[in-house]
C-alpha cells in the first residue's frame, strides 16, 4: 500500500547531480532554490514522504511511527546534509538490500507502472527541503 501512494507522488527528474561514492555522500544540491525546513517537516509527514511509515521520529510529535527503519531522531547531528540527500536520492547505493524507497531515482527500478516510469517519487526542491528539516534533529 505505501508503495501505492507513494507512486502518486511521482514528479518529473530535472537534471543529475554527480554521485561521489567514495565518502558516501551526494553533496551537491539538487537545486538551486533555499531549502525550507518547514515544508520539509510536512513532507516528512506527509503522505508525499511517508517517512513516518518506518522511521521513527519523536520530535514530528506524530502518534504512530513505524520502526522497520531506523529512528531519525538527532539525525541532523549523525550525518550531513550530502549523506542524507544520497539516502534519500537512491538508498540501494548504500545498502543494496535497503527496503527504503529511491526518492529521486528513476532507472534500474523494479515492476514500475508505465505511468509512473522517467518520474521520481520527489521532486528536486523537495528532497532539499527535507534534507533541511533533517538537518535540524539534533
Amino acid at each position: 500500500m505505501a508503495i501505492l501512494a507513494l507512486a502518486g507522488c511521482a514528479q518529473q527528474v530535472p537534471g543529475r547531480a554527480m554521485l561521489d561514492q567514495s565518502v558516501g555522500s551526494l553533496d551537491e544540491p539538487l537545486t538551486s532554490e533555499p531549502p525550507d525546513a518547514t515544508r520539509g517537516l510536512a513532507l516528512v509527514q506527509g503522505r508525499d514522504g511517508n517517512c513516518l511509515l518506518c522511521h521513527a521520529i519523536p520530535e514530528t510529535g506524530a502518534r504512530f511511527m513505524g520502526n522497520l527503519g531506523p529512528s531519525l531522531s538527532g539525525v541532523g547531528s549523525r550525518m550531513s546534509a550530502g549523506q542524507l540527500r544520497l539516502r534519500l536520492v537512491d538508498s540501494l547505493r548504500l545498502n543494496p538490500n535497503s527496503i527504503m524507497p529511491s526518492y529521486f531515482k528513476t532507472e534500474g527500478l523494479n515492476q514500475v507502472a508505465e505511468t509512473w516510469r522517467g518520474k521520481t517519487i520527489l521532486s528536486a526542491q523537495q528532497i532539499e527541503d527535507t534534507i533541511a528539516y533533517l538537518l535540524t534533529l539534533r
